[in-house]
């Protein structure tokens, strides 16, 4: 592998993420680094956010008042990949 070195500036918390993420993997900050990167590519290129879109599901939610609880999200996603991977949510009322 090629190696270029750069030079940039990161502000404290920041550096202090980075060094953190890099000690818990066994890697370096390049390492880190390089990795996020490829992560970020991965994702393809970012969308400006459907502002419409948005209000859209706000008044459907003001209307019926129907939504998916973000415990129920969180476990499902957590649960992607395992042998016991759950359905997914669906909306019902809450609040």
């Amino acid at each position: 592998m090629n190696l270029i070195r750069r030079t940039f500036d990161l502000d404290l918390a920041t550096d202090e993420r980075l060094k953190a993420l890099a000690a818990e993997r066994g890697q370096d900050e390049a390492a880190v680094l390089a990795k996020a990167l490829a992560l970020l590519d991965s994702v393809g290129e970012i969308e400006i956010p459907d502002v419409a879109e948005d209000r859209r599901r706000l008044d459907r939610f003001r209307e019926t008042g129907e939504a998916v609880p973000i415990a129920e999200v969180r476990a499902w996603v957590e649960s992607w990949g395992t042998d016991s991977e759950l359905p997914q949510p669906s909306a019902r009322p809450v609040g």
